[in-house]
């Protein structure tokens, strides 16, 4: 039975924790391809698409060299069969996620959670399966992929609303769980370690299986059913037990609070002013021996004073065009460095293999630092954030010449400035370090393209979590994933350049990168810009305070003639 948010609040801190190593383990595994390739080349996939010794290639007068790995022949066929069922996951771990927001803001991350450790247990027991007779079964690493990166997403989004439940800590939880999941790449070459000590490819798989089969019990048993309310939208400390109101179902947070103020003030001065106010609409006035427990008078009532801006409004608006352009870009700067890396180090090293390996695993290596780095990023953007007025303050009246607290809004769209602003000179040093061709300053580079690549997500995570609804979250970031995953894929005519009229030199293509990188800064100015005009706002309001007035109890000060 699915727990409460009450009960699902008194547990977060082992959500938090459990997440933070179940992305680590099961989310974006797929980055780390490149060992997973290596073992199924050693279990002998696809080893059928390749000749025996002094065969000629496919449509080639040419004789191919015959290479085997651990009694299996390796060939050209079967590293692009096998890199076709690579690109068919990797794909999905982008564009699923537009539909996984949808569907996570609607119903909640439960059953998504539940559903994405499923697909990646059953992924392990298909690769499994296939390494038992690859001759036969190759054709199942395909839907195993597939699977994988589908259960792998859907826990990665699912877990990126829990921080809801951390309030003012919100957006340096959200960049723990994004570092986890960017550290995923290291899962990979860790089996991979195990594999190399004598451990059989299958009992590995089976293994990881029955870890992901951990994952659904501890989602079935702690996950609520309900979705987290962000911390505007919920409160989670209201622990006053009214069990005696007979409540007929579940109601949560501040609608709990609110009904049990409107019932006090029913039993209380429900009598009293029956007589005196008889048309009067308040519920106060209603008799108490009329009372009705229900939260559906609540609901109606609420319902106007609570408007939440729609959906396309939110699409539209400028912050989320800019941050779909400074996506877009560092997407782009980031995963074509990924893709041309072997070859960029190639060009450094005159075609030393074991040279370029050895900075190969130096980078996979290096992918843990987006899990130590990335809450940095969720700190700055959660700064201050406790010294800031809440919706108390606002009401009370100050006494003259009292300081007024940092407004909360303003002083979240302000940390995200400097967090861009952070974010994108870290990118525009990390361009600068690709032009120069030095082979030890390479290592720079990887540590810088692993810090760009934690805080980019973290920041923008953190920012549609302080400027937009919560229940938009997912919908938000899916479209933001997916439109930039996108605009990546013009990475491989940028990677044919390099390797074709480029002959192997990417200083032309890397310095139009950096170049493009300068649009990154866009965002940040109109922040700052954004952020001065509430404050311009906020101050008008308070010089002249007497045209300004509540409406209807509402949270907004509007003018009034």
């Amino acid at each position: 039975m699915a727990p409460t948010l009450a009960t699902a609040f008194s547990r977060r801190w082992w959500m938090a924790v459990t997440a933070v190593i179940e992305n680590l383990l099961f989310s974006a595994v797929l980055l780390g391809w490149g060992s997973l390739l290596i073992m199924l080349k050693s279990e002998g996939f696809y080893s059928y698409l390749c000749s025996g010794p002094g065969s000629r290639a496919s449509n080639s007068s040419v004789v191919e060299e015959y290479l085997e790995m651990k009694g299996w022949p390796i060939c050209k066929d079967q590293d692009e069969m096998l890199n076709l069922a690579f690109t068919v996951g990797s794909f999905l771990l982008s564009a699923i996620t537009l539909p996984l927001g949808i569907v996570m803001d609607k119903y909640g991350p439960r059953k998504l959670r539940l559903l994405g450790s499923a697909c990646f247990a059953f992924s392990c027991l298909l690769i499994a399966y296939g390494a038992s007779d690859p001759t036969n079964l190759s054709v199942l690493i395909f839907f195993a992929l597939a699977l994988n990166g589908f259960g792998g997403m859907c826990m990665t989004f699912t877990s990126l609303t829990l921080p809801n439940m951390f309030g003012d800590l919100r957006s340096t939880f959200i960049a723990l769980m994004i570092g986890s999941y960017a550290s995923s790449a290291v899962t990979f070459p860790g089996i991979k370690v195990i594999y190399d000590l004598g451990a059989t490819f299958i009992s590995i798989l089976l293994v990881w299986a029955g870890c992901a089969c951990l994952v659904f019990l501890n989602c079935f048993f702690n996950w609520p059913l309900e979705p987290f309310p962000g911390p505007e939208d919920m409160d989670f400390t209201v622990k006053i037990k009214f069990s005696w109101l007979g409540f007929d179902h579940k109601i949560t947070g501040k609608q709990f609070y609110r009904q049990v103020t409107t019932v006090g003030r029913r039993l209380s001065v429900g009598n009293s002013m029956k007589q005196q106010h008889h048309q009067a609409k308040d519920l106060a006035a209603q008799d108490a021996s009329k009372l009705c427990l229900s939260t559906v008078d609540l609901e109606v009532k609420c319902k106007a004073a609570e408007k939440s801006q729609s959906f396309m409004k939110s699409v539209f608006s400028p912050i989320f065009m800019l941050s779909l352009i400074t996506m877009c870009v560092t997407q782009l700067r980031l995963i074509f460095y990924m893709g041309a890396m072997n070859t960029i180090l190639e060009s450094l090293t005159e075609g030393d293999l074991k040279t370029v390996s050895e900075y190969t695993s130096i980078f996979g290596v290096l992918q843990l630092l987006c899990l130590v780095t990335s809450p940095v990023i969720g700190y700055i953007m959660d700064w201050r954030l406790k010294d800031c007025e809440d919706e108390n303050d606002k009401k009370t009246k100050r006494e003259p010449g009292q300081p007024r607290r940092p407004d909360k809004q303003i002083q979240k769209i302000t940390n995200a400035t400097r967090a861009f602003i952070f974010t994108n000179l870290l990118l525009v040093g990390f361009g600068v370090t690709c032009i120069i061709p030095n082979l030890p300053l390479q290592i720079l580079s990887f540590i810088l393209h692993t810090i760009v690549r934690g805080f980019i997500h973290s920041a923008v995570g953190g920012l549609y979590a302080a400027v937009y609804p919560s229940s938009q979250f997912g919908s938000l970031t899916g479209m933001q994933s997916l439109i930039s995953a996108l605009f990546a894929l013009l990475q491989q005519p940028l990677f044919m350049a390099i390797v074709g009229p480029l002959e192997g030199d990417p200083l032309w293509v890397n310095v139009g990168l950096l170049g493009l990188s300068m649009l990154g800064f866009c965002l940040p100015f109109y922040l700052l810009c954004h952020s001065r005009h509430l404050k311009r706002l906020r101050d008008e309001r308070d010089e002249d305070p007497k045209i300004y007035v509540q409406i209807n109890d509402g949270s907004k000060s509007e003018a009034f003639v």
